[in-house]
């Protein structure tokens, strides 16, 4: 039977948007869509669990490669179903208790297990949302959390082949002994990692010439310099053709005329947010170019009432931006629509990080932006392997490179590839938050020795400036 429901504050997605409702919300009504798994894709499907199968592989990649350190080392076998029960039997309770939390714990919130769409406004200006199932609620104000969704090239979805993304692979019966990979960004970089490392023969399909080609030119080309030592990467190819074979596996041609067969093939070439899905235009809400929601530096969208953060809006696909822009909407939906203190994003430096391996992790500006920007800019590299604890690992590839504005000391980039890099990065990420310049941030405070930060502290003193 469907049913309609009045709320004060609808809900759309349960990823960062489920982390909303708190007390100061606890005399208002509630409800939170979610057509997926609860808890949205960084827990269920995305960061954590990702995480969690790069450290086993990150464990299997030192045992492969101790014998430059004097370990005869090796791994003897991997328990694929082992690792997927290890990271599920712990994601899988926390999503169900998650979900469980809202509908048995939280009275005034109700949970919808559907897609959602807008269908305009009812007559007292409240907006209707149907679900797939046919229920309606009436909102006086709506989050749009909604995350995005795996891109899935024309090719693939016409021929009818059977494939994976990152919602199901790490589900895998058993590890693939060869995998095909499309896509050349940090999801392919990553599951990379993951499988080739574990022991599947890996093969990347790039229509680049580089992988991770947003990155500072300098670490896109050691890294797929590095890549292609470990994995057969094919740059500036696309797939023609693609379809399944009768004994299983899957079989693709590519624009070079080559042909590969594998186990696996899993699509990794970006997402894109579901903005499109929700119709929108019945509310008056526009995407931009990018398919994201339109919204301003609070929030807020074209249609009164109605805010966005995460995926779905934000130009940053990225966890702990969602999480940023959902305190700032949380606190403006406390304050008023019209208040003029509203709180504001704050993507000045934006940190993000690559879990391949060698790690990589940046901030701020490319040289290349950098320099197209107009800024007058003293530039260092800083090599692992010159710093005692880089030496220490036999490191020959991983580098730190810092950019900064001469004169001024502004720090304007950094840009680590190399073991423990989404760690080291973080003093710099904090000092150019607070406005610490190179010199402050090298001789303000003490370093470890011999740790690898001071690879971030030799490149800072390097700095010409």
């Amino acid at each position: 039977m469907t049913a309609t429901q009045v709320v004060d504050l609808a809900i759309i997605g349960s990823g960062s948007g489920n982390a909303i409702p708190d007390d100061r919300f606890a005399d208002k009504t509630l409800a939170i869509f979610e057509e997926g798994v609860y808890g949205g894709t960084c827990l269920n499907v995305g960061c954590i669990p990702t995480k969690m199968f790069v450290y086993a592989s990150e464990v299997a990649e030192i045992a492969t490669h101790g014998a430059r350190l004097g370990v005869h080392s090796k791994v003897d076998s991997v328990d694929w179903p082992g690792i997927v029960e290890r990271v599920f039997g712990r994601i899988d309770p926390l999503s169900q208790g998650g979900k469980e939390y809202r509908v048995d714990r939280c009275e005034n919130i109700t949970v919808y297990d559907s897609h959602v769409e807008f269908d305009g406004r009812d007559d007292d200006g409240r907006y209707r949302l149907v679900t797939r199932d046919g229920d309606t609620v009436l909102a006086d104000e709506v989050v749009l959390a909604a995350g995005s969704r795996a891109v899935i090239p024309q090719i693939i979805a016409d021929s009818g082949v059977t494939y994976y993304t990152n919602n199901d692979v790490m589900r895998l019966p058993e590890l693939p002994e060869r995998l095909i990979i499309v896509g050349s960004g940090y999801i392919a970089a990553e599951f990379a990692h993951v499988f080739g490392a574990l022991g599947s023969h890996v093969s990347i399909i790039a229509r680049g010439p580089g992988l991770l080609r947003k990155q500072d030119a300098d670490i896109s080309n050691r890294f797929t310099q590095v890549a292609r030592e470990k994995w057969d990467v094919r740059l500036e190819t696309t797939i023609t053709e693609a379809e399944d074979l009768p004994d299983g596996g899957v079989r693709v041609g590519l624009s070079d005329g080559a042909t590969l067969e594998a186990d696996v093939l899993l699509i990794a070439t970006g997402r894109q947010p579901n903005g499109d899905r929700l119709n929108l235009d019945s509310v008056g809400i526009e995407l931009d170019d990018e398919g994201r929601v339109r919204c301003d530096q609070h929030g807020r969208t074209a249609a009164r009432g109605v805010w966005t953060l995460g995926d779905v809006s934000s130009p940053y696909q990225l966890k702990h931006v969602a999480n940023h822009e959902q305190r700032v909407v949380q606190a403006n939906l406390l304050k008023g629509w019209d208040a003029t203190d509203l709180d504001a994003f704050d993507h000045r430096y934006v940190p993000a990080a690559v879990f391949t391996h060698p790690q990589i992790a940046a901030v701020g500006l490319t040289e290349d932006e950098a320099r197209e920007a107009g800024h007058d800019i003293a530039v260092k590299v800083q090599a692992y392997g010159d710093v005692a604890y880089g030496w220490a690992m036999e490191d020959t590839t991983g580098f730190c490179k810092l950019i900064a504005e001469r004169g001024t000391g502004r720090l304007l980039g950094a840009h680590l590839i190399g073991p423990q890099a989404p760690t080291v990065i973080q003093p710099v990420i904090q000092a150019m938050h607070f406005g610490q310049t190179a010199h402050e941030l090298a001789r303000g405070q003490y370093w470890i020795h011999p740790a690898m930060p001071e690879v971030l502290e030799n490149a800072i003193l390097g700095l010409d400036i």
